[in-house]
């Protein structure tokens, strides 16, 4: 077994804050300034389904949407991806797809019975979705607060909430400054790093709470920082793994399949420095305010038979 070197974690606690505060508010000033890339799914346009016959490649369907000054998502389907569906931000009039339309029908040599379906969709579909998202997250997390205060106490509660937050709020800077498309799977993505987010957290908050029965003696800020130490090596090794088991969908999926794990691995990455650098911090303060942690002070027994609950 190897060991690592002590790291005093909340002596940095402010930097790590200014660090993560500048990143957040710069991406996020970014995507409200030049707006956030959002694709079909939240501003409405046009989905386009063909059979070419073959499979096509993407620049080759690109090339024809450029001609007519349309950018879109393409994505293949059907047996041997011989089938392309294109989704525009845009919506098309019937002019505008019949043109388009015109020209795949003389570059790629097809006729009307390749068209296999035309679906038109509106902003208002997009509203809704973000709403939806919205009051998914807010439910989860008013659902881990509860959970939280009840197995531990509501500062660890409180501090989990403040870090979720973050990593959402990191992701979609991330995608605000890169100008990355938003679709329907990075609202999935952002609803699975919400129940994923917690778990690192949660590890070092029960660790925390364990050493509180038993370091009794100790300083809080030994104890919090005592704590992430003892679960470091695990929660960046379980971090660092699904990173790795995700990398591959990434790499070898298609155009869908990367729009769900490209916020994965960002999100994931950024809940693990979370859960470390801000999570634990934000509780050591609470109780700085508040005078202290809930399990603090207790009798041993009282404390033991508290654990085994």
């Amino acid at each position: 077994m190897f060991t690592l070197k002590r790291i005093s974690f909340l002596k940095y606690r402010k930097f790590y804050y200014i660090i993560f505060s500048s990143i957040i508010i710069f991406g996020l000033a970014v995507g409200f300034i030049r707006g956030f890339n959002y694709g079909i799914d939240f501003t409405g346009g046009t989905m386009l389904q063909l059979e070419m016959g073959r499979k096509v490649s993407v620049s080759e369907i690109d090339k024809v949407l450029k001609t007519n000054g349309i950018e879109a998502d393409i994505v293949h389907a059907g047996e041997n991806n011989s089938q392309v569906i294109i989704r525009t931000v845009q919506a098309l009039d019937t002019a505008a797809r019949e043109e388009l339309l015109s020209d795949f029908y003389t570059e790629f040599n097809l006729s009307e019975d390749s068209v296999m379906s035309i679906e038109q969709f509106g902003p208002s579909v997009g509203d809704m979705l973000k709403k939806n998202a919205v009051k998914a997250v807010i439910i989860a997390s008013i659902g881990m607060l509860i959970y939280i205060i009840f197995r531990f106490e509501w500062k660890f509660g409180l501090a989990a909430i403040i870090t979720v937050v973050h990593d959402v709020l990191f992701l979609i800077a991330f995608y605000g400054f890169f100008g990355i498309s938003i679709n329907n799977p990075f609202i999935a993505a952002v609803l699975t790093l919400v129940g994923y987010s917690i778990n690192d957290t949660i590890v070092i908050f029960d660790r925390i709470r364990e050493n509180l029965n038993i370091m009794k003696k100790n300083k809080l800020e030994e104890l919090v920082d005592t704590s992430i130490n003892q679960t470091l090596v695990r929660s960046l090794i379980t971090s660092v793994t699904t990173i790795v088991a995700i990398i591959p969908l990434f790499i070898l999926g298609g155009e869908v399949i990367r729009q769900f794990t490209l916020p994965l691995i960002i999100g994931i990455a950024a809940g693990a420095a979370s859960s470390i650098c801000i999570a634990s911090p934000i509780y050591y303060q609470l109780c700085q305010i508040t005078g202290g942690p809930k399990y603090k002070g207790k009798k041993s027994k009282k404390a033991k038979i508290k654990i085994k609950e």
